[in-house]
């Protein structure tokens, strides 16, 4: 199945917050344990890149699974970043939110020790956005972990993922969900744009029926 580009931002406040009352606890529980396992605990005051954190869901379970670091957590939707500035809570001191449309930003640090993004690819009209950012805001040995949806196979398929995963979510997050997965990319489209940007040392695994991961240092 050929690939179906969606709307770039989700800045759209009902979207938002749909999105934002969604529960994801299984996949982003999920991104943490696949990085813990992926990488040794982080140094303390290690640096922290979150690129396209949404309403800050992933961010607040890193901070909270790696309590010495500190997250830059960039989105472009001024809705998204409300909502998950709302939910800082005791985190507000450890997590920076930042609107940024990228690649057409500067943000506070040249580098960062560990770069991670969630579910940003499948949104982006040029997936070189992402990995251009990557080697941008990276160094030698910095850490890169990215987890994105997988493309199916077929509609069917995709309809049906969207039976097993979000049958019981609103209507809105529905379709969302579905576009996503027609607008997901496949590992060897991944392994490609790794190839470009010059980073196709990083790994990509499949880690589930919807999921992959792009991990590794640079």
């Amino acid at each position: 199945m050929q690939r179906n580009p969606e709307v770039e931002l989700m800045d759209d406040p009902e979207q938002a917050l749909a999105y934002a009352r969604a529960d994801f606890s299984e996949p982003h529980n999920h991104f943490v344990a696949l990085f813990r396992e992926h990488f040794a605990d982080p140094r303390p005051c290690d640096r922290v890149l979150d690129l396209g954190c949404g309403p800050g869901d992933i961010c607040r379970r890193f901070a909270r699974s790696f309590p010495d670091c500190h997250i830059h957590a960039v989105d472009a939707s001024e809705a998204m970043l409300a909502l998950a500035r709302a939910e800082s809570g005791a985190l507000e001191g450890r997590i920076d939110y930042i609107l940024a449309y990228l690649p057409d930003t500067k943000l506070p640090r040249q580098s960062y020790d560990i770069l991670i993004s969630n579910s940003l690819l499948h949104h982006l009209n040029d997936p070189a956005t992402l990995w251009r950012s990557v080697v941008e805001y990276g160094r030698p040995g910095s850490l890169v972990f990215v987890m994105d949806l997988l493309r199916p196979d077929s509609r069917a398929h995709a309809e049906q993922l969207l039976k097993t995963y979000a049958a019981e979510e609103a209507e809105i997050l529905q379709k969302d969900f579905f576009n996503s997965l027609l607008a997901a990319y496949q590992p060897d489209e991944v392994r490609l744009q790794l190839q470009q940007q010059g980073i196709d040392q990083l790994e990509i695994e499949v880690v589930s029926d919807r999921h992959f991961t792009v991990s590794g240092r640079l």
